[in-house]
């Protein structure tokens, strides 16, 4: 019998150790796994889950969600609900056939103005727009991310159509430390900037703010929830060859939902902009100048992943090429953010296209595009809005004539 107790005390010794070491072999396997699967490539367990094609995003019903609550998926507005919105983002037509910049951001009470093109007189179609929404005549932030005329000439206008400048006062002017222009347009730009000035706005460099000298901030707080930062961009203190550089790039943040700005920077300046600041994922990106094929580069999405895009051009548009490969929005564009989403949207449409004069008219595309986000205490309802319709760029007959989609 002490035998046979011997020998199952024996067994039992080894069946612990059986156990323990597949316990030990089961951690060093799920650690090796986690390592090289989750940890190695920057994800997230849901992240990871989600590739799997397991949702394991939903919160909690005590847990109140701050992201989209449609699961990726864009959920369509109405003009009606813009104004009740605690952020709308509004990206412009410009009232020609041009390529040009001018969006607009309200928070509550607060005006933000990003840049204002594309010729001296859209300001009569951005001032009608803009009135729609500043109803005090103030704006509290002018942003020009940079000299081309594509995006500072309508704060200038014309006789029939007043600038920015002349119409609304403008209480903080941020802009372009550096510039290789010496054209007219940026000498009136300029000129008036400094009548602003004497009037009682403030002037600061998007250096001077990221440095926070003379009064200037990194961040501007819009709302009890919302910030405007301004990033560190390399050209601010470093010439460069290319004038889209020297753009002013902006992150807003509304909880822990992002939107990126980046003027029209080009390669160079992305790859230095991912280098010395850290991005977050972005809900929304506004492509880099217009959608050109030298911006929105992979070293930039690879790192926001962005799950909107809107594209200020006017698609198919000979403006600047006849060469297809260059004209806005392009394919190469169109193929590096196709790998992150295809809720990709432009403001305007070429028509009556004649390359050899090139020449052509335009109509809207998806028009005025609004993003905004309705608030129910913590939660951010977030949803599109577009004056002509809201379909994605692949889905329209100019995309099926002109490109090719292979992404998700």
């Amino acid at each position: 019998m002490a035998k046979q107790r011997g020998r199952k005390k024996a067994r039992g010794k080894q069946a612990v150790i059986a156990v323990v070491a597949i316990v030990l072999v089961i951690a060093i396997v799920l650690g090796v796994c986690w390592y090289f699967l989750i940890y190695s490539k920057g994800l997230t367990i849901g992240e990871f889950l989600h590739s799997l094609g397991i949702d394991a995003s939903r919160p909690s019903e005590e847990t109140p969600s701050t992201g989209d609550p449609s699961g990726g998926e864009v959920v369509s507005g109405s003009v009606g609900e813009i104004s009740s919105a605690s952020l709308s983002i509004h990206f412009l037509e410009l009232g020609n056939k041009y390529a040009g910049d001018c969006t607009l951001i309200k928070v509550g009470d607060t005006e933000v103005l990003i840049d204002a093109g594309s010729r001296q007189g859209s300001a009569a179609a951005i001032v009608e727009y803009v009135d729609q929404y500043c109803t005090d005549g103030v704006l509290e932030y002018v942003v020009a991310t940079h000299a081309d005329q594509d995006h500072i000439s309508a704060f200038i206008g014309t006789n029939a159509a007043p600038g920015i400048f002349e119409t609304y006062e403008c209480e903080t002017i941020i802009d372009f430390p550096l510039t290789n222009k010496t054209t007219a347009t940026y000498r009136n730009y300029c000129e008036l900037r400094d009548a602003e000035v004497e009037a009682g706005a403030v002037h600061y460099t998007a250096l001077e703010c990221w440095e926070e000298s003379d009064g200037a901030k990194r961040s501007y707080q819009l709302s009890d929830d919302v910030t405007m930062q301004v990033l560190y961009n390399y050209y601010y203190e470093n010439k460069s060859s290319d004038e889209n550089n020297y753009s002013v790039c902006l992150l807003l943040t509304q909880g822990e939902n992002n939107y990126l700005f980046t003027g029209d920077l080009e390669e160079d300046g992305e790859e230095k902009l991912v280098e010395y600041n850290e991005l977050p994922k972005v809900k929304l990106f506004k492509a880099g100048h217009h959608g050109s094929k030298t911006s929105s580069n992979d070293c930039l999405l690879s790192v926001i992943q962005p799950e909107i895009v809107c594209v200020c051009c006017c698609a198919g548009a000979p403006e600047y090429t006849t060469n297809p490969d260059n004209i806005f929005p392009t394919q190469a564009m169109v193929d590096r953010v196709s790998q992150y989403t295809d809720k990709i949207y432009v403001t305007t449409l070429a028509t009556e296209i004649d390359l050899e004069n090139e020449s052509w008219d335009y109509t809207s595309m998806n028009g005025n595009i609004v993003i905004y986000t309705l608030r129910a205490e913590d939660a951010y309802t977030l949803k599109l809005w577009c004056s002509n319709n809201d379909t994605i760029l692949k889905d329209t007959e100019w995309f099926k004539e002109y490109r090719t989609w292979s992404g998700v």
